[in-house]
């Protein structure tokens, strides 16, 4: 190979272009991202940058000498809108098209709307800087509060962050325990106790029926949330956080099978051997079938496995997923390492739920298969460090 195009310009991209010169490859490397920015660090957006504590240069994953070093060129604001795997091109949104000997897929997802909130100011999604941008600046001149909708990692760290505000904070889940189908229900009661701790309503079970809003055309703003049972919930800030849709639509009729994400074999490769599929938007073949990650970790671990396996034009080596991740909540660090949904059993190994200190120990038929750890990193990582070694892949 002599020329690779990396589609995507967050972490996964980065990383695969590091990867791509780490493993030895001195061809031309064109980096194509939609957004206009260089690649920048996701998680803070959700805490340090909406509180101020943390300012958009702090965001950069590299600095202008990291990615000179790279001799990549970078093509930002341009999305692709195509992929031609057998003439192995990529065709851009500015009419041009970029061929290349390999292509990396790593055009991650974006996040899920809420049906009836378009184009209805004071309703926010939070995936991308400048979604970031537009909050920080709405919660700012917040008078009467938010109401986020759904209680998964993205949004009860921005509930915990706009508790930070001094603002109050309403979170409206769908299940009847938030974090149940990752942890498990009573695990996943545990870290939701968090909320009322900071004094955060947390509505479980409810679901949202419609917004209400005041104004017309480019001045209509969201004024509350009505929930199914008919309880409004007043606010001028909503949040939604119910997910994220991979970032596949431009591969229509490329010929790439996609379900859920861009479906490849163990080591990150496609049905065709020239293109493989890093981060969030890739689905590849695990221990228990096809399986998709949205975490930091995967992002920044994955391009290492997906770019070996380009280099050597197949399979050499299959990924496993670390399956960690980590949240910041209300001045509390919840880690998690492995897979806990895999468990038929939890057990609390040290410290206490109650005290807000804990680590709990997931098991599937004996075998530990998962570590789920509140404001306890010492212990974290002996017991992660175990599971790694252990008999069941992680």
């Amino acid at each position: 190979m002599r020329s690779i195009a990396v589609v995507g310009a967050s972490l996964a991209g980065l990383r695969a272009v590091e990867e791509l010169r780490t493993q030895g490859f001195d061809g031309r490397i064109t980096v194509i991202g939609e957004e206009p920015h260089r690649p920048y660090d996701r998680p803070p957006l959700s805490k340090a940058y909406l509180t101020g504590t943390c300012a958009t240069e702090d965001l950069r994953l590299a600095d202008a000498a990291d990615t000179d070093e790279l001799a990549a060129e970078w093509r930002l604001g341009v999305r692709a809108d195509s992929l031609d795997p057998a003439a192995r091109s990529v065709g851009l949104s500015d009419g041009t098209e970029v061929v290349a000997d390999g292509i990396v897929i790593a055009t991650g997802g974006r996040a899920r709307p809420l049906p009836g909130a378009e184009g209805l100011a004071g309703v926010h999604t939070l995936r991308t800087l400048d979604d970031a941008v537009a909050l920080r600046a709405d919660l700012d001149a917040s008078t009467a509060g938010v109401v986020v909708i759904g209680a998964g990692w993205i949004g009860a760290e921005v509930a915990s962050t706009c508790r930070t505000l001094g603002l109050p904070v309403t979170v409206v889940e769908a299940s009847t325990t938030p974090l149940a189908r990752v942890l498990g229900a009573t695990m996943g009661a545990h870290c939701a106790a968090l909320h009322a701790d900071h004094g955060t309503d947390l509505r479980t079970g409810a679901g949202v029926a419609s917004l209400t809003s005041t104004g017309f055309g480019p001045w209509k703003r969201v004024t509350g949330v009505v929930l199914d049972d008919g309880t409004h919930l007043s606010a001028d800030v909503v949040v939604v956080g119910i997910g994220m849709r991979p970032n596949t639509e431009w591969l229509a009729g490329s010929g790439l099978p996609v379900d859920n994400g861009v479906l490849c074999d163990a080591g990150c490769v496609t049905a065709y051997p020239s293109v493989v599929a890093v981060g969030d938007v890739a689905r590849y073949h695990g221990p228990d079938g096809p399986v998709r990650h949205e975490h930091w970790s995967n992002a920044s671990e994955q391009p290492a496995v997906a770019v070996r396996n380009l280099l050597a034009g197949t399979t050499i080596q299959e990924y496993r997923s670390s399956g960690y991740f980590w949240s910041d909540q209300y001045g509390t660090r919840l880690q998690v390492a492995g897979h806990p949904a895999d468990a038929d059993e939890v057990t609390v190994v040290d410290g206490s739920p109650h005290d807000r200190r804990f680590v709990a120990e997931y098991r599937r038929a004996g075998t530990a298969v998962g570590v789920l750890a509140m404001n306890n990193p010492k212990q974290f990582g002996r017991l992660r460090r175990q599971l790694r070694a252990g008999a069941v892949p992680a």
